[in-house]
C-alpha cells in the first residue's frame, strides 16, 4: 500500500510538471502588478493587453515579483506602425523608470530604432523582425540556464548564451518575472494568449 501510494505520488507530481500556466484571463489584469509611472497605458480591450501611453510596466504576479528560472514563455503579440514595446525576463517589480534587473526581449517591426523583434536588447540584437505591422504574431521565449532562444512564428531568430565574464550585476540571467513594457505614447501594442511553463 505504501509503495502503490509513493508511485502515485511519483505520477501525480511528473503529470504536472511543464504543463503550461495561463497568465491572463482575457479579461482583466488579475495576477499582474502595473507600476505607478502611468497605470493607464495598460488596458485590456477585445481579449488582450492594450498597451498605449506613457512609458510604464506591467510585472506578472500580485505582486510583481514571481519568481521563474527555466522557463518557456509564449504569447501573440501585434504592434501598430512605429510601434516599440519590450518584454522583460528574470526581472523584478519597479515602480519607476526602465527595468534594471533582467533582459528586454526588444518589440519593434518598424520603430525608428534599428534594434527589432527578438533582440536580447543591446546584448545581442537582430535586425530582421520576422513579423508585419498590424498581424498577430507568435513570441515565444525559452531560458535555460544561462542559454534564451528567441522564437518568432516558428522561426528561431536569436539564440544568446550568456558569457562566463558577464560583467552587468543586474542585467542577468537569474531569476525573476515577467515584464511587459509601454514604451512611449506613440506606441500601440496588443498581447494575448500570455502562457507559461517551468522546465527542469
Amino acid at each position: 500500500m505504501k509503495l502503490i501510494a509513493i508511485i502515485l505520488a511519483a505520477t501525480a507530481s511528473f503529470s504536472f510538471a511543464g504543463e503550461w500556466i495561463q497568465m491572463f484571463d482575457g479579461k482583466t489584469l488579475k495576477g499582474w502588478k502595473v507600476n505607478s509611472e502611468s497605470p493607464q497605458t495598460f488596458s485590456v480591450e477585445d481579449g488582450a493587453i492594450k498597451v498605449e501611453g506613457p512609458r510604464a510596466h506591467l510585472f506578472y504576479g500580485t505582486d510583481g515579483n514571481a519568481k521563474f528560472k527555466n522557463f518557456e514563455f509564449e504569447c501573440e503579440v501585434k504592434t501598430a506602425k512605429n510601434a516599440n514595446a519590450g518584454i522583460f525576463i528574470h526581472t523584478k517589480f519597479q515602480d519607476k523608470g526602465w527595468p534594471s534587473q533582467g533582459y528586454e526581449c526588444q518589440v519593434n517591426a518598424t520603430q525608428k530604432d534599428w534594434r527589432k523583434t527578438g533582440s536580447i536588447y543591446s546584448f545581442q540584437d537582430v535586425k530582421e523582425p520576422g513579423h508585419k505591422d498590424d498581424e498577430w504574431f507568435t513570441y515565444n521565449i525559452k531560458v535555460e540556464g544561462k542559454k534564451v532562444t528567441v522564437t518568432i512564428n516558428g522561426k528561431v531568430t536569436n539564440e544568446y548564451t550568456e558569457p562566463a565574464d558577464h560583467k552587468e550585476k543586474t542585467k542577468r540571467l537569474s531569476k525573476g518575472t515577467i515584464g511587459l513594457q509601454g514604451h512611449d505614447p506613440g506606441s500601440l501594442i496588443y498581447f494575448r494568449k500570455l502562457r507559461i511553463k517551468k522546465l527542469g
